[in-house]
């Protein structure tokens, strides 16, 4: 697996768009971009509410073989985004709550999502089968 190790700051959500965008470079379009909203939602989330207020690191690592696994690992506070509950995308968009759009997101972009809190580290892994 590759890793990028950043801060996790909104600033930083570039570098880390294009480190994995980087090993996806032959992929088909389509995933890439799946792959990128999902990435994008997963360190976006993790800027802003992991250490809040504060600022910590975070690991992104990942692997490209017949499918793609990206993992992000933080030490912030405990969540589990698996727990959450899903929006209600029957209702109008001004009858919704806010929240949880973005997460309901990438588990439906991605094949799987998984989570795990080992020790004081949140763990996240997503994978996405290549499209021949």
């Amino acid at each position: 697996m590759n890793e990028l190790l950043v801060e996790a700051t909104l600033e930083n959500a570039d570098t880390v768009l294009d480190f994995v965008g980087g090993q996806l470079q032959s992929s088909p379009a389509k995933t890439r971009n799946q792959i990128s909203i999902a990435v994008d939602e997963i360190f976006s989330n993790i800027a802003r509410y992991a250490y809040h207020p504060g600022v910590g690191g975070v690991a992104v690592r990942i692997a490209v073989n017949g499918d793609v696994t990206i993992e992000f690992e933080d030490s912030g506070i405990a969540y589990n985004p698996l727990t959450a509950e899903d929006p209600d995308i029957t209702l109008p968009a001004e009858e919704r709550e806010i929240g949880g759009l973005g997460l309901f997101m990438v588990k439906n972009l991605m094949d799987t999502v998984e989570y795990r809190r080992c020790g004081n580290k949140n763990i996240l892994i997503i994978k996405k089968k290549l499209a021949e």
